[in-house]
């Protein structure tokens, strides 16, 4: 058997130091610190090779570029690295419209694969859009597409709303 290894080494800040500090402020505000590395950036966006969010009030754009490591048994990006961008676009466009003290998770996430994503597929980006946000649960809806704009996958998430316990 003729194998060809690769190698990928990367570094990750601790994730419960930033987890603290987003009690103290709002989704935009922390979601901003990231993004001005005064807190270190989730470990999947580094794992995954995730850059940094757009932000606006509502609004989140995700950007990743396709690499081999990504791949499943078959040759194409994984349906897992698709569905994490999805949920990440989503989740952080609720999380910018979010006040101080106020929390989300995931309860259900749907995702569509429309189109086989490869390294051949370049650039992606993952956009975000509230359809509903209530005081308990929020709907909001996210689209993966190449720089072109043909569309590889859809999802949806329905996210609970809570207090943090700041204890």
């Amino acid at each position: 058997m003729n194998t060809t290894l690769r190698k990928r080494t990367y570094e990750w800040g601790d994730p419960l130091e930033g987890a603290a500090k987003a009690k103290s402020m709002s989704g935009f505000e922390y979601l901003t610190a990231i993004n001005n590395d005064e807190i270190p950036p989730p470990p999947l966006m580094v794992t995954l090779g995730f850059e940094k969010p757009d932000i606006k009030q509502g609004e989140a754009t995700f950007y990743f570029k396709p690499e081999e490591y990504h791949y499943n048994p078959i040759g194409s990006v994984h349906g897992g690295v698709v569905s994490a961008i999805l949920d990440s676009v989503m989740g952080c466009t609720l999380q910018t419209t979010l006040p101080t003290g106020v929390g989300y998770t995931t309860l259900e996430l749907k995702v569509n694969f429309l189109k086989a994503v490869s390294y051949q597929t370049g650039r992606m980006i993952a956009t975000g859009r509230i359809i509903h946000s209530g005081k308990s649960t929020a709907l909001i809806e996210g689209s993966l597409a190449d720089e072109k704009g043909t569309v590889y996958a859809h999802g949806v998430s329905t996210c609970m709303l809570f207090p943090f316990n700041n204890k």
